[in-house]
C-alpha cells in the first residue's frame, strides 16, 4: 500500500453538516482530504439526501486542477476509478464502475461520488457504504439497490483505513490523467464498466432514453445503441434492466 501522497493535506473532524461543504467554507490552499466520521446534511447527485451513520465514509477533496471546465467533469472517471483500485487493492472483489461514477459491488451500489466547482477550485466528494446502507425507501423506485460492504462481504474497514488506500489511489489516477490524458482513465474505466452491451435506461429531467449501452467517448459521454442510431448522452440517471433469475435444471 503506498503512503500518504505527498503534498496533499488531510483533515479528519468527528462532524460536518457536509464535508464538500466544509471544503468550500475552508477554502484551503494546498490540495486537502476532509473526511469526517458523522454529516448532518449529506447530499448525492442533484441534491438528493445521502444517509450517513456513522462508520460509514464521506470526505472530500479540494484542490485547483485547472483546465477546462469539460476536463475537470472527467474527474468524476478518475475518481471511481482510483475507488475501484482502493478497493481492490484491500482484497475487496465483485467490483464494477457504473457511468458516470458509482461503484458496484455484486450489483449494488456500493459508492457515489459528487463534483462540485468552487471558484478555481474543484470539491470531490466521495461516500461510501462500508458498514450500512440506505434502505428501499431511501432511494428512488427503480435505482440500484444500495449495498454495505460488510453485509455483502464480512470485511470490516474503518473510515481511516479507507482514506488512507483513496488518497495515494487518486493521486496515481490523476497525475495519470495529468500525464496523458483521458484515454488511459477511459480504457482502464471501460475494463470495468458494469452492464456493457447490456440494455440500459437514461433518464433526465427532459427525456428518457433505451439502448444498449456500447461506449463510453472521448468527451466522457455515454454511448447507446437505439432503435434511432447511435445517442450521445453528456449527463442523465441510469437504470439497469432487471436480470432473470434462473433456475436449476431450467
Amino acid at each position: 500500500m503506498a503512503g500518504w501522497p505527498a503534498g496533499i493535506d488531510r483533515i479528519v473532524l468527528e462532524s460536518t453538516d457536509s464535508t464538500s461543504a466544509e471544503a468550500a467554507r475552508r477554502a484551503p490552499g494546498a490540495p486537502t482530504w476532509i473526511m469526517a466520521h458523522r454529516q448532518t446534511a449529506a447530499r448525492g447527485r442533484r441534491g438528493r439526501a445521502w444517509t450517513m451513520p456513522e462508520g460509514n465514509f464521506a470526505a472530500s477533496l479540494t484542490w485547483r486542477p485547472g483546465g477546462t471546465p469539460a476536463a475537470q467533469a472527467l474527474r468524476s472517471f478518475v475518481a471511481s476509478l482510483a475507488l475501484h483500485d482502493a478497493l481492490s487493492g484491500m482484497g475487496v472483489a465483485g467490483l464494477a464502475l457504473k457511468w458516470p461514477n458509482d461503484v458496484l459491488l455484486e450489483g449494488g451500489k456500493l459508492a457515489g461520488i459528487l463534483l462540485e466547482g468552487a471558484g478555481d477550485r474543484l470539491i470531490l466528494g466521495i461516500g461510501i457504504n462500508l458498514i450500512a446502507a440506505p434502505g428501499a425507501s431511501e432511494v428512488e423506485p427503480g435505482a440500484t439497490r444500495p449495498v454495505s460492504l460488510l453485509e455483502a462481504t464480512g470485511l470490516r474497514i474503518t473510515p481511516e483505513a479507507m482514506l488512507d488506500a483513496l488518497a495515494p489511489a487518486f493521486a496515481a489516477r490523476e497525475a495519470e490523467f495529468a500525464t496523458w490524458g483521458f484515454a488511459p482513465i477511459r480504457t482502464a474505466w471501460m475494463r470495468r464498466a458494469a452492464r456493457l452491451g447490456e440494455t440500459v435506461t437514461a433518464r433526465t429531467m427532459a427525456e428518457t432514453t433505451r439502448g444498449t449501452f456500447e461506449d463510453v467517448d472521448a468527451e466522457g459521454r455515454l454511448v447507446l445503441r437505439t432503435e434511432g442510431g447511435l445517442r450521445r448522452i453528456p449527463a442523465a440517471d441510469i437504470f439497469f434492466e432487471a436480470v432473470p433469475e434462473t433456475r436449476e435444471g431450467a
